[in-house]
């Protein structure tokens, strides 16, 4: 129990593809945390999404393993986490050029 509570603290600080992917190879192989293939697909999900190669093949093998609803359910799951940890894309200041 005391590893699923720091995995979750972990979740709500992670950002970046490298450590979503790092949950996802937690949940798939049940690494500090029981095995999970919803967690696992979420996670492998939003690494994908922000670039992670290895992340979107290894997304697809866990969906092999799934059912439509179970990829339903990590794909709104990894929908609703984007949502509430939305990081904002930094945008390059203007340049004004002297007409």
């Amino acid at each position: 129990m005391a590893r699923e509570i720091a995995a979750a603290a972990f979740a709500f600080e992670t950002t970046d593809a490298g450590s979503c992917f790092a949950l996802g190879m937690s949940y798939s192989a049940g690494v500090g945390v029981a095995i999970d293939l919803i967690e696992a697909h979420k996670w492998f999900n939003i690494a994908a999404m922000r670039g992670h190669a290895e992340a979107a093949r290894l997304r697809r093998e866990i969906a092999e393993q799934m059912a439509d609803a179970e990829i339903g359910r990590a794909q709104r799951a990894a929908r609703d986490w984007l949502k509430s940890h939305f990081v904002a894309q930094t945008q390059a200041p203007a340049i004004r050029a002297a007409a």
